[in-house]
């Protein structure tokens, strides 16, 4: 295991209070221990550790911005993201489900949800008994979700009968209650959608496959199936046809929760490099002492200082939006340009990693090959990088 003693010394510069560096500490702590032993099966088999939620739930690492009623911890989006920063370091595929469960699924609910609703679902959510997942994309529907969308729910009684496919939705295969989107008035495109919390033993309900992917790949993705599946009026988000408001409101943290992903990879990527190019030897010294390589090691922390510098930034200002403040506006701006940044510096430090590395890293069982190969799904997912350029400019441009 490679301890990173300069994130150590960098501790007094992140701009941590001491209660913030503690809940990062916490995690770190646990993460290395209890999820990094399982990331390399994960990534082998595309395995999922069944009772990892609920370990890490006795552990006080889910629920983080659920009230204590339900046994959260009652603190803030920003709290939450040093716990993913931490996830991901030691295990992003872990880190990627955790994400979808924690914020596009509970974290949505206990902002949009009615009160009978959110004491239904977030207690067993809260202590990990029960995974959570978002269904929203679909084979059709990618960047233009809403507009294209084209599952169905129309009703009958007292219950919705959903028609329709989604696709890539993380932790699909396991889920056991979905915040799941459907059209209940096609003729008013992204303004007829509504929100429905879906189990997974509803009937209509089935995975239809999990999939197999190319990074991340210990956490489950799958394509689900809709078929008049039968969801009770109870079940419903919010008012009918308001579901794009449910959308919106989750929409800017989503993205912005992206971002902790992306520096926690990073900084296990320089911890990795920085370990290696101390050991390994070359022309009978460390090439840590070749010129070529520092300039790496550098470009690298300057990038993941950065990345540290512009999450922890959106993070304090998307912690304080309320269910009507997203989706607009400057925190619109600034959360795709915080994942965007993320993303792409992201890149830049896996490929120096690599390079680092050399033929070790190429190997598909290295620590840092399966770091690299999550590059990819960070620049396309919650918004490709060039739907988050749309966003910036159409908000700079914005009269």
């Amino acid at each position: 295991m490679v301890h990173n003693n300069a994130q150590n010394v960098a501790r007094i510069f992140s701009g941590l209070t001491d209660a913030e560096q503690t809940i990062l500490d916490q995690a770190d702590r646990f993460a290395s221990h209890e999820l990094y032993p399982l990331a390399a099966r994960m990534d082998a088999e595309e395995w999922w550790p069944a009772d990892i939620f609920s370990r890490m739930g006795k552990n006080g690492f889910m629920g983080v911005t659920a009230p204590e009623e339900f046994g959260g911890a009652g603190m803030d989006l920003f709290a939450s993201g040093l716990v993913l920063q931490a996830i991901s370091r030691w295990n992003h595929a872990l880190g990627l489900s955790w994400v979808a469960h924690e914020n596009l699924c509970l974290h949505n609910i206990l902002r949009n949800a009615s009160a009978e609703q959110k004491t239904r679902y977030a207690p067993d959510l809260v202590s990990g008994r029960r995974i959570g997942a978002l269904g929203l994309t679909e084979p059709g529907a990618g960047s233009d979700a809403l507009g294209s969308m084209r599952t169905t729910a129309r009703r009958e009684d007292d219950h919705y009968l959903l028609n329709g496919t989604k696709i890539y939705i993380t932790n699909g295969p396991v889920a056991d209650v979905l915040l799941v989107y459907a059209k209940t008035d096609k003729e008013k495109g992204a303004h007829g959608i509504s929100a429905f919390l879906v189990e997974k033993g509803f009937p209509g309900f089935r995975v239809a496959q999990k999939l197999v992917k190319m990074g991340f790949r210990g956490s489950q993705t799958a394509e689900l199936v809709f078929e008049d599946c039968r969801v009770p009026v109870a079940n419903r988000v919010g008012n009918e046809n308001e579901g794009v408001k449910v959308v919106m409101s989750g929409l800017d943290l989503e993205r912005a929760m992206i971002s902790p992903i992306c520096l926690g990879i990073a900084e296990r990527a320089l911890a990795l490099s920085i370990d290696y190019a101390r050991t390994r030897q070359q022309f009978g010294k460390p090439i840590a002492s070749f010129q070529m390589i520092q300039d790496k090691l550098a470009r690298m922390y300057v990038g993941v200082e950065s990345m540290r510098v512009f999450t922890y930034q959106t993070l304090r200002a998307a912690s304080t939006v309320d269910e009507s403040g997203g989706g607009r506006g400057e925190i619109h701006k600034l959360s795709a340009a915080s994942v965007m940044h993320a993303a792409d510096t992201l890149n830049a430090v896996l490929d120096d990693a690599l390079q680092i590395h050399g033929g070790s890293g190429y190997i598909w069982e290295s620590e840092i090959n399966r770091l690299y190969r999550s590059i990819k799904l960070l620049e396309i997912g919650a918004g490709t990088t060039e739907v988050r350029k749309m966003i910036i400019s159409g908000e700079l441009l914005r009269t």
